[in-house]
């Protein structure tokens, strides 16, 4: 499931807006990347913990050569899912039914002014007098290039 594929899911849950769950996942994702940059850790109860791991120098090896590099001390950013998450993958743990999306009924007033508005009768537009054709304008016709001539081969 991509980033799209995300947004669409939730969008029933957002009245069927995809814009207010895009803008949705996009303040989830941005609060847990703000927060990971500046070292804090976003735990997020039965699913997983996002946090910023600081990896030392080391020595390593090249593969195709097979001598001794110096690898240099990097950032990583690392997801440990939680045991309830881990439980549900293994299927050693049954999955809730997923929240179903709230159902708003439209108010009263609202529904009332809609039926009166069907009921008026509509109008038909005024008559336009036929605006006048024009005329084609016609194209040259396109160039033919002259035949090549046949060149015999011995």
């Amino acid at each position: 499931m991509n980033k799209a594929q995300f947004i669409a899911a939730l969008a029933p849950h957002f009245n069927g807006s995809k814009k207010d769950a895009a803008h949705a996942v996009d303040v989830v994702f941005d609060t847990i990347v703000r927060n990971m940059s500046a070292g804090n850790d976003v735990m997020i109860n039965d699913f997983g913990k996002f946090k910023k791991v600081d990896r030392k120098a080391r020595m390593g090896r090249n593969p195709f050569t097979g001598e001794t590099i110096k690898i240099k001390a990097s950032k990583k950013a690392r997801f440990l899912p939680a045991k309830a998450l881990k439980e549900i993958i293994a299927g050693d743990r049954k999955l809730g039914p997923a929240p179903k999306p709230e159902v708003k009924a439209a108010p009263k007033a609202a529904a009332k002014k809609a039926v009166a508005k069907k009921k008026v009768a509509k109008k038909s537009p005024a008559k336009k007098k036929p605006a006048a054709k024009k005329k084609a304008a016609k194209k040259a016709p396109a160039k033919r290039k002259p035949a090549k001539k046949a060149v015999k081969r011995r």
